[in-house]
C-alpha cells in the first residue's frame, strides 16, 4: 500500500550546501539519507516529496555544518499481510516465480502458483500446469495475495515477500478473465 506521510527530523547540511537554498539543501541531504531504506514500520521509503518547513540553524562548535529542524513529505510503501497485489514475473527458477510488485520482488512457491501439477520447463524458463496447461513465464502480468513477510534489514532487497496464486481471482490476467468467461457462460 503506498502513503504519503509527514516526517519531522533534524537534517545535517554540510559547508557545500551553503550556497543553496536552505530547503532545497535539506531535501537533498534527505533524499540521500532517507530514500530507498526499508523501515519497519512504515515501509520502503521510495521519495523525499518537500520540505515543508526548516528552521533557523544551529552551528555545533568543531563542526562546521548547521543543523535543522525540518517537517518533510515522504511517499511510502509497506506490504500489508493478504493485500492483493499486481506484478510482473522477473525471474522463474525451478522452485517458483518472482514478481515485482512495487519496490520490492516476492516470490511465488511453485506449490503456490495455481491449482493444479505444475511442472517447470528448464528449457522454455516457463511453469506449465499439467491439467489445465496454464503457462507462466517471464514478462507475464500476474495477481497475486501476500502470506508472508519476512524483514530483516534496512536494505531493501535483503527483506522478503512470499505470495500465492491459489485462491480464486489470482494467478496471471488471462487465467483470471477465462475463470469469469467460464462462471458467466455455466
Amino acid at each position: 500500500m503506498y502513503k504519503l506521510l509527514k516526517v519531522k527530523d533534524v537534517v545535517r547540511i554540510p559547508p557545500r550546501m551553503f550556497t543553496m537554498e536552505p530547503k532545497e539543501a535539506a531535501k537533498e541531504v534527505l533524499r540521500e539519507t532517507y530514500e530507498g531504506i526499508y523501515d519497519r514500520d512504515e515501509g520502503v521509503v521510495l521519495a523525499v516529496m518537500d520540505v515543508e518547513e526548516i528552521s533557523e540553524g544551529v552551528i555545533v562548535p568543531g563542526d562546521g555544518a548547521t543543523y535543522h529542524e525540518v517537517v518533510f513529505n515522504v511517499l511510502v510503501w509497506q506490504p500489508h499481510m493478504h493485500e492483493i497485489v499486481e506484478g510482473e514475473v522477473i525471474d522463474v527458477a525451478p522452485y517458483g516465480a518472482f514478481i515485482r510488485i512495487g519496490p520490492m520482488d516476492g516470490l511465488v512457491h511453485i506449490s503456490q502458483l495455481m491449482d493444479d501439477y505444475v511442472v517447470f520447463d528448464e528449457k522454455n524458463k516457463q511453469f506449465l500446469g499439467k491439467e489445465t496447461k496454464r503457462t507462466l513465464k517471464l514478462g507475464d502480468k500476474a495477481r497475486a495475495r501476500i502470506i508472508a513477510i519476512s524483514v530483516k534489514s534496512r536494505v531493501i532487497r535483503e527483506n522478503k515477500i512470499g505470495l500465492t496464486m491459489r485462491q480464486p481471482g489470482l494467478g496471471k490476467r488471462d487465467w483470471i478473465e477465462n475463470e469469469k468467461r467460464k462462471e458467466a457462460g455455466a
